[in-house]
């Protein structure tokens, strides 16, 4: 048996301003300018330049105000159903995400629904293409060069061939209705193999520094001492490639026999090959175009922060739009059309004025966070000594500025600011503390700074173990633990000691 019952329950909602609001603090600058440009495109009653003199949102809200007393009384329920939308209602959760577990630490803290957006640079030739133009310089038939062609775009960014040999034979019988067998594969990737740059087609790092010392042992300008180093390199790297990659010289030198000096110029050879052949190539390199949120500038030991002018635009209600409220309050209530034409033209100017508030307010927003890091970080500010740092945290931002963590996060997430010595984005300051033996708390950056001293300075015949950079760190008065250490080491990029040892 059914029954009805009636339930009060409280949810938080975001209104659709805030939802606007918030999409538009987390875009870049650079991002900005499209989106203000869409906005003008789908929205007449907004436009470019400065507000009149005579107060217009006065003259608009005014003109609402007188007309919405006779408009409340049409009796249309499609008005209700049309402008119902604007007061859709969000639930909160879809917008705002908590990052209390990993605001401390992370520097890659961005929100699921941030975009990674590009601006590629399109110079010249592409990689690929300049594979397509060698390739036709082959004396291939139109089943050679169909496979040929197949195996290129089967090639991943950095030149290499990752794709199976039999997974290639498969997408030529199903893609390009070619029947052929991986010997017949294998033999046309031979010629690509010999393409520019050399190294292109290789199947794995081992097989990309072969094509490449084995292109330099046919060059006829060698004497024969640099011949003898190229057979033993690629000796090494053919049958010692284990032993190479993990730097077990000793090793090497006993199978070879040869002396530690011996071995340096082999080394320096093998070293001085390229691992990753397409990237040599200009044409699918990306830009990144870096523009700057904030200028801080520093006038005498006083910092000033200006907002990037793009982050400021000049938008306004359009006057003309908005005086048609006025000229259909004058016209007859009665009639159906003028309705739809006011509740058009009603919806148009609300939206307008919501956007210009939530720019407006993004830029209040993005200056009160920027402001409260300066005065987090003052003194890095106004020298530029990373030793400066002082610990910081998204928690600790929002509490100054009274502001929600989630908030804080996202203008961190994308913003950048020019400063004397560099354009820094925002997250670069957040970082943990970590006590001294004094009891003081210093940032994780001044640690880093001084393990990656140690490191720069160290007898590389002889790199230092985890354990002695934290005694050494130790001695300096950061109190530190071994693991720490070999997280602060590979968020450096730093390899172990091993992998540092130098002949």
């Amino acid at each position: 048996m059914q029954k009805l019952g009636l339930h009060q329950t409280l949810q938080q909602k975001l209104s659709p301003q805030q939802i606007q609001f918030i999409k538009l603090l987390q875009i870049p600058t650079i991002e900005l300018k499209a989106r203000i440009q869409e906005e003008l495109e789908i929205n007449p009653a907004l436009e470019e330049g400065k507000e009149d003199i005579f107060d217009q949102n006065e003259s608009v809200s005014s003109t609402e105000d007188s007309y919405e007393e006779d408009y409340d009384n049409f009796d249309d329920d499609s008005y209700d159903d049309d402008y119902s939308n604007d007061s859709d209602e969000v639930n909160i959760s879809d917008y705002i995400q908590a990052e209390e577990d990993s605001y401390k630490t992370q520097m890659n803290n961005g929100g699921g629904d941030d975009e990674d957006k590009q601006m590629p640079i399109s110079v010249g030739i592409t990689f690929f293409e300049a594979l397509d133009a060698q390739l036709g310089y082959l004396r291939l038939d139109e089943r050679e060069s169909i496979i040929g062609k197949q195996i290129i775009g089967s090639l991943d960014n950095d030149g290499y061939l990752r794709r199976e040999i039999p997974a290639i034979v498969n997408d030529l019988a199903f893609t390009q209705n070619v029947e052929t067998d991986q010997e017949e594969v294998l033999d046309i990737l031979r010629k690509i193999q010999r393409f520019d740059p050399a190294g292109v087609g290789a199947r794995n790092l081992q097989e990309c520094l072969l094509i490449q010392l084995k292109r330099k042992k046919e060059e006829e300008l060698h004497t024969d001492e640099e011949r003898q180093l190229l057979e033993m390199a690629i000796e090494i790297i053919e049958d010692n490639f284990e032993e190479f990659t993990k730097k077990h010289y000793p090793k090497i030198e006993k199978r070879l026999n040869i002396s530690e000096e011996e071995l340096k110029p082999i080394i320096k050879i093998i070293t001085k090959l390229n691992p990753k052949p397409g990237e040599t190539e200009d044409g699918e390199s990306i830009t990144q175009y870096v523009i700057p949120d904030f200028i801080l500038t520093n006038n005498n030991g006083k910092l000033d922060l200006t907002l990037n002018s793009r982050n400021a635009p000049e938008l306004r209600i359009s006057r003309s739009f908005a005086e048609m409220l006025d000229t259909y309050h004058k016209s007859n209530k009665n009639d159906k059309a003028i309705k739809e034409t006011v509740s058009f033209v009603k919806q148009k100017l609300d939206a307008a004025k919501w956007f210009i508030d939530a720019i407006k307010q993004r830029q209040q927003t993005l200056l009160k966070t920027m402001q409260a890091i300066i005065e987090f970080q003052y003194d890095f500010f106004l020298e530029g000594d990373e030793s400066k740092f002082k610990p910081m945290i998204l928690k600790d931002v929002a509490e100054k500025i009274a502001m929600d963590i989630s908030t804080v996060s996202r203008v961190a997430n994308s913003k950048t600011v020019q400063t004397e010595f560099g354009v820094y984005p925002l997250k670069y300051f957040f970082s943990e503390g970590i006590a001294t033996e004094t009891g003081e708390d210093v940032s994780s950056r001044e640690v880093k700074a001084k393990l990656k001293e140690f490191v720069d300075n160290e007898d590389k015949k002889k790199p230092l173990s985890d354990d002695k950079l934290e005694k050494m760190l130790h001695d300096s008065g950061y109190l530190i633990a071994r693991r720490t250490v070999a997280k602060y080491r590979e968020q450096l990029g730093i390899p172990v000691a091993r992998l540092r040892k130098e002949i």
